[in-house]
């Protein structure tokens, strides 16, 4: 099995995490999609990472699909079995997703030059972050989806967004505005599989 992914990438880490969780063996294959050598597209036609290469040559891509996959594969599980039950953590994968998508296109915005860059497209992005951060909080005091006893991918995805928002929005300071989800990141983030799998230095 392989893994075609970013080391930077928050979708990607949250399957490096996932299956640093379960257990599974992989090989990691670095591809940035931005370059133009790139092969990312001839794993997947968006020419987005991660893209999970399995053991019967079939490629699964994006990161909640290879989630699911990983699920017929063993290991711990990372989804409740029964569908119902499922749904709160799907919910919350999908909110913290959303914030992560909202964060990268933040990003590379304002990565573009001054005079070309939207600056009212940010701020529209960074209202979704405040609004998603807000979501979670609220969730987590609820223990909706996420911050049970054991892991789960919706855990794994705040983990992920949060992370990312560490390594390219620091001057966000979510901690300070969100006190209950940073108490409860500090003993995630310290797991192995997320320092493990931390994002090189900026």
């Amino acid at each position: 099995m392989k893994l075609v992914a970013s080391l930077t990438s928050p979708y990607a880490r949250k399957i490096r995490v996932a299956l640093a969780e379960k257990g599974l063996p992989f090989t990691l294959e670095v591809d940035i999609p931005w370059l133009p050598e790139t092969a990312v597209p001839s794993y997947n036609p968006l020419g987005k990472v991660p893209a999970l290469v399995a053991d019967d040559g079939e490629v699964w891509y994006d990161s909640p699909v290879i989630a699911l996959y990983l699920e017929t594969l063993g290991g711990a599980p990372l989804l409740p079995a029964e569908r119902l039950a499922s749904l709160p953590v799907r919910q919350t994968e999908a909110l913290a997703d959303g914030i992560t998508d909202a964060a990268v296109a933040a990003f590379l915005e304002g990565n573009r030059p001054p005079e070309k860059q939207d600056q009212a497209g940010i701020e529209r992005q960074l209202t979704k972050i405040h609004r998603g951060l807000a979501a979670l909080e609220e969730r987590l005091v609820q223990r909706k989806g996420f911050g049970g006893a054991s892991i789960n991918i919706a855990d794994i995805a705040v983990g992920c967004m949060l992370g990312y928002l560490d390594f390219r929005f620091g001057h966000l300071h979510w901690r300070s505005t969100h006190p209950n989800l940073a108490a409860w990141a500090a003993d995630l983030l310290a797991r192995p599989s997320f320092t493990d799998t931390a994002p090189p230095p900026a």
